[in-house]
This record gives C-alpha cells, sequence and structure tokens, in this order.
C-alpha cells in the first residue's frame, strides 16, 4: 500500500515518518524537481506499507516548488491513503489543508501530533469529536517521544480495510468548496474541539520574541549567538584537532613500514605517504572536529524554532536588496559548508532569487576557511594569551569576536553582491513567501547530533575527501618536480608575486588559496611546503616558531589582514562549485559564482594594501 504524509510545514511530520519507518527509509529528488523526497516502509497488521513523506503545504493550491510536488503526487498518483499531520496547538490553520485533501482523496485520516506540547501550554483536543465533525479517521500522537503511533498504525489499518467501501462513497461527495468556505469551516471545527485552560499560552514565546525578534535586541542576540556559537567551535576543536594530527602521523608511519615491507619503490611511496594520503589526513583532522561542534550547534538552533526568526531579522535587508528572506537561512548553512548552504536554496521558490543566493553563498566563510583565520588572527591580533586559565580564556574570546567581526564583514558584503546582481545580471523585484514563526522547542539532543553527523558533517567530510585525493597528488608533483633545480611550486608562485604584492600578499600565499581549491584547510600547509622548500606539507605547532617563517618571509600585520580578507572573498571550493553546477546545469553560473567573490576578494586586497601602505609599516 502507497501512504502518503501530508501537512504543513513544522508540524512534525518528518518526526511521525521516522517513527513509522525507523531505518527502513531512502531519500532523493522528485523526478525533475531539486525538492527531497523521502520514502519509507512500515507495516501495520494486515499491510505492508510505502510511506511517502511528502513536502510541506499549506494548502493544494500550490505557490511553491514544494506545494507543487504535494499536489501532483496526491491528485495523480493515487495513494491508497492519506495521513494529514497537524499540530495541535495550531488546529485552525492546519485543518485548512486536510480538508481540502479530504475532498479529493477517499481515504483519509487525521494525525493531530505534538500532543504533549499542546497540553503544556493548557491547550486540549476532543478527538472524538473532532472525528465526527470531520467524517473521517482521527488519532493523536505525540511522536517525538513515540506516544500514540501505535493507535495510529491501528487507525490507518482499519482505514484500508475500508478502502473499497470509502472509494465508493467519495462518488457522492459534493463539488469542493472555495477557499473562503473551507476557511471558514476550519475556523468553526476548531473552535468547537479545541478547549483553552489559559488564553494567553503564547505569552512565553511573545516574550522571547520581543528580545530575539526585537528591532534592537534581535540583532544583538544574532551577535551573541553567533560569536558563542563560534568561541566553542574555535576553542572545543583544537584538543581533538591535534589528537587526530597525532593518530594520523602514527598511522602514516605504520603504512610506511608496510610499504617498505612490501618493497615498494620509494618514489612511490612518498607519493602515496606525503602526497595523498598526508592531505587526506590534514584535511580530516583540522576540517572533522569544528564540523563535529559547529553543525550541532547549528542544528540545535533550527531545532529550537530560532533559525525562522534570523530569517524574519533578515528579511527587511535582503527584500532591500531585492533578494528573498530564504536567503538568510541559506547564509546561516554557510557558515557550516557552503556547499550545505547552496543546496539549501533549494527552498527558495524563484529562480532569479534562487540564483543570487547561490551565487552569493560563499561570501560568508565555512569551516574549512575558520582554520586560516583563526590562525592569523592568534598570531596578530590577540597574541598568545599567557599560560594560565583565564589569559587562555580571554585570548579565545577576543579570537571568537574577532572572528566574528570578519563573518560580519562577509554578511554585509553578501547584502552589496546581491543588490549588485539584482540591479545587473539578475534584475527583478522581491517575491513573496510564506515566513512561519514556529513555537520555541526544546531541541531533542541525542537526535540533533545524529542527524547532525549523519546529514551534514559525514557527507560533507566524504565530498572534500574525494576532491582531497587529487589535491595531494597534484601538490606533491608540484613540490617535487623541478626545471633547473627549482620546483614548480616555486616557479608558480614567483609568476603569481606581481600580481600578488598589489594585493598586499605575495606569490606563494595566491598559489596557495589557487591549490587549496579542493579544500580551505591545506592553505596555511600549503605556505609552508613552499616557503620552507620542502616536498610535502608541513605542520607547525609552535605560534612562535610559526611567525618567525612568516615575518622571515614578508610577513607585516598589513599581510595579515589582506590574507584575511582574501579568505573571506575568493572562489568556492571545488565541492561547492561542483554543486553549483548540479543545481543550475550552467557553466555560464558557475564562471559567476567563481569570479564574483574573487573580484570582490581582489578589490577589497588591493584597496586595503595601497592604503595600508601609507600608515603600516613595512616588515
Amino acid at each position: 500500500m502507497i501512504i502518503a504524509l501530508a501537512g504543513n510545514p513544522n508540524v512534525g511530520k518528518s518526526t511521525v515518518f521516522n517513527a513509522l519507518t525507523g531505518l527502513k527509509q531512502h531519500t532523493g529528488n522528485w523526478p525533475g524537481k531539486t525538492v527531497t523526497s523521502a520514502r519509507g516502509f512500515f507495516e501495520t497488521k494486515h499491510f505492508s506499507c510505502e510511506l511517502v513523506d511528502l513536502p510541506g503545504a499549506y494548502s493544494l493550491t500550490p505557490h511553491s516548488a514544494e506545494e507543487e510536488v504535494t499536489r501532483d503526487f496526491l491528485l495523480e498518483e493515487n495513494p491508497d491513503a492519506v495521513i494529514v499531520v497537524c499540530d495541535a496547538s495550531c488546529l485552525e490553520r492546519n485543518l485548512l489543508l486536510a480538508l481540502q485533501v479530504s475532498f479529493h482523496c477517499p481515504s483519509v485520516m487525521l494525525c493531530v501530533n505534538l500532543m504533549d506540547e499542546a497540553a503544556k501550554k493548557g491547550i486540549h483536543i476532543d478527538l472524538a469529536l473532532l472525528e465526527k465533525l470531520l467524517g473521517f479517521p482521527v488519532s493523536g500522537t505525540a511522536a517525538r517521544q513515540r506516544q500514540g503511533l501505535a493507535e495510529l498504525s491501528g487507525r490507518l489499518d482499519h482505514l484500508l480495510l475500508e478502502k473499497k467501501q470509502r472509494e465508493k462513497d467519495s462518488l457522492q461527495k459534493t463539488p469542493l468548496p472555495s477557499p473562503d468556505q473551507l476557511a471558514t469551516a476550519a475556523s468553526s471545527i476548531a473552535s468547537q474541539v479545541t478547549f483553552l485552560e489559559n488564553a494567553d499560552y503564547r505569552k512565553k514565546d511573545r516574550k522571547l520574541d520581543k528580545i530575539l525578534t526585537g528591532r534592537y535586541t534581535g540583532f544583538l542576540a544574532m551577535l551573541l549567538l553567533l560569536s558563542l556559537i563560534f568561541w566553542i567551535t574555535v576553542t572545543g576543536a583544537n584538543y581533538p584537532s591535534s589528537l587526530l594530527s597525532q593518530l594520523f602521523l602514527m598511522l602514516e608511519e605504520g603504512l610506511s613500514h608496510l610499504l617498505s615491507k612490501l618493497q615498494v619503490s620509494p618514489l612511490l611511496s612518498d607519493f602515496l605517504l606525503e602526497g595523498v594520503f598526508r592531505v587526506l589526513s590534514w584535511v580530516v583532522s583540522v576540517m572533522l572536529p569544528p564540523m563535529v561542534i559547529f553543525f550541532p550547534l547549528f542544528t540545535l538552533l533550527e531545532d529550537s524554532g530560532y533559525l525562522p526568526r534570523i530569517a524574519y531579522n533578515l528579511d527587511y535587508y535582503f527584500q532591500k536588496c531585492r533578494a528573498c528572506g530564504k536567503q538568510a537561512l541559506t547564509m546561516a548553512m554557510g557558515f557550516g559548508c557552503n556547499c550545505v548552504g547552496v543546496l539549501g536554496c533549494r527552498i527558495i521558490d524563484s529562480p532569479r532569487e534562487r540564483l543570487i543566493a547561490l551565487l552569493t553563498n560563499s561570501f560568508v566563510p565555512c569551516n574549512g576557511r575558520f582554520p586560516i583565520l583563526v590562525t592569523l588572527i592568534a598570531l596578530y591580533f590577540t597574541g598568545p594569551g599567557g599560560s594560565s586559565f583565564f589569559g587562555k580564556a580571554a585570548s579565545s574570546l577576543l579570537a571568537a569576536l574577532c572572528l566574528t567581526g570578519f563573518l560580519l564583514l562577509g554578511v554585509l558584503m553578501t547584502f552589496l553582491a546581491s543588490r549588485l546582481l539584482s540591479a545587473t545580471l539578475l534584475k527583478g523585484m522581491p517575491s513573496s513567501f510564506v515566513l512561519e514563526l514556529p513555537p520555541y522547542r526544546r531541541p531533542q539532543i541525542l537526535k540533533v547530533i545524529l542527524r547532525s553527523l549523519l546529514d551534514r558533517t559525514l557527507s560533507t567530510l566524504r565530498r572534500a575527501l574525494c576532491a582531497a585525493v587529487p589535491a595531494g597528488a597534484l601538490l606533491w608533483c608540484m613540490a617535487n618536480l623541478t626545471v633547473d633545480s627549482r620546483s614548480l611550486l616555486s616557479i608558480a608562485a614567483s609568476f603569481l608575486d606581481p600580481f600578488a604584492r598589489l594585493m598586499g600578499l605575495d606569490g606563494v600565499i595566491l598559489l596557495s588559496f589557487l591549490l587549496g581549491m579542493p579544500a580551505n584547510e591545506i592553505v596555511i600547509p600549503i605556505m609552508l611546503m613552499t616557503y620552507l622548500e620542502q616536498g610535502s606539507l608541513q605542520e607547525i605547532n609552535d605560534p612562535n616558531l610559526l611567525r618567525a617563517i612568516l615575518s622571515e618571509n614578508g610577513w607585516s600585520l598589513g599581510t595579515a589582514v589582506c590574507t584575511c580578507l582574501f579568505t573571506l572573498f575568493h572562489w568556492p571550493c571545488l565541492t561547492t562549485l561542483l554543486s553549483i553546477k548540479r543545481e543550475t546545469g550552467s557553466l555560464k553560473w558557475t564562471a559567476a559564482a567563481f569570479l564574483l567573490p574573487t573580484l570582490f576578494g581582489v578589490l577589497l586586497c588591493i584597496l586595503f594594501a595601497q592604503t595600508a601602505a601609507f600608515f603600516l609599516p613595512a616588515p
């Protein structure tokens, strides 16, 4: 049996889906659409069922690609039954879709979810009366606590047994009422079955919203939360990153002994270990710990209902840029991984506004660029912070604030680039969209960690590792192949040096960014490898030694600032570019996504370098 699962966004529909299907599920895209399809399998007493989790929709009159998919599936695929999930605390709004579905599909049942949260707010639903008024089965659940699922499965089983009779009865149904009539009916039914202990049950949410979405306090709250998240990420990633680095070093030594025993030639052994394996291990040890920390924190904000508030706060400014307010959400995703942010642009309905979000997503730095910024901030802006606990804590806090400042610059440039695109290549007015502010909820910590690890961290790491293998091979070849006793790395750096100097950089820095395109985590190791004329990536943990090496090669405070600016604004990583190509199907827009942030970075670096030359001392 094919069972469709429909409902408004933010009603816990995916939680019901996961609770019923468990691990028996698979995902993909709807044919011809970038909207995600989720399907899973479960069994009732008498039937084996395939459950199709339809995209969230407010009505069967589509205003987005998601609602279009839901409408087409329900009206054209003729599922054996439809379960419409609704939020017990927002019954009236949710019933509109349920009534529409009931007039089109013969076998329908209503799942009133989040009964536990409604009870906490003093909201009680008379499910028996609701079923009588609707004329089709109603079941109450609290899917997060797995309550009511057995009853839901039993009611569905009974509904499927009566399927033929319901199909016969459906032929005698009256024509579909008008939207106004359906809205009136939904309001009337909800008022009859809903009983409130406290009419002001949303008081707590309203108080929080006054702070988190206030005209001034909203932005202060965003800034504090952003600083806190990056402080936790920066501070928490140091130890596991060092541990992983030591672990991979031991593994490299073991592999070296193994290849020696297998009598592999020294040249091939160096290529595999110092080239491919060392780049892979560097990417994992530097990239994995921040992602493991950042993605769960980001998902906690998402699960708690705060992310839509960020979109609400920034909507006015994106509208001023003639872009979509939903771009705030995709921009926030980009802080974790620009590739994830690019895929998240699917939530934007307008093709024009989706392109603007795609082309500007890399203006905010992802986790891969954090190590560069954090390293340079520690070396040139905050200092080591001393040996005491308070000294280190103050230094890490100052580093987080500096990092937040750079990230805010990225946000400002996102607005500027969006406005520039909407006035030139992508002219047009901003479209309207529905932005729902869901109730605040207590996040499910374990599920959040599991979901962020599986859905974001591991998939992002897998894509980065696929890009790191050829990067490691290319780096080793350029570092070890020579022409007139000069490595290809040194020759390429000398070629780029004149233009790089104009930007306040040098040829080595610019070349490191180019070769670090597969994974930004290896940019600083490439710099050190080239400066020290070594044949493999170099790791230097002593900040004093690292600064001494950079100073010997002409670095100053101005160089550090320009490098940070170019870290913020340069081409997206290879994985993100491939995702943009896949999403747009166009080499032209992929090239635009490469050139746009790069032009911003080059111009900002030149402007700063030429201005700073009059004020900052030479190295």
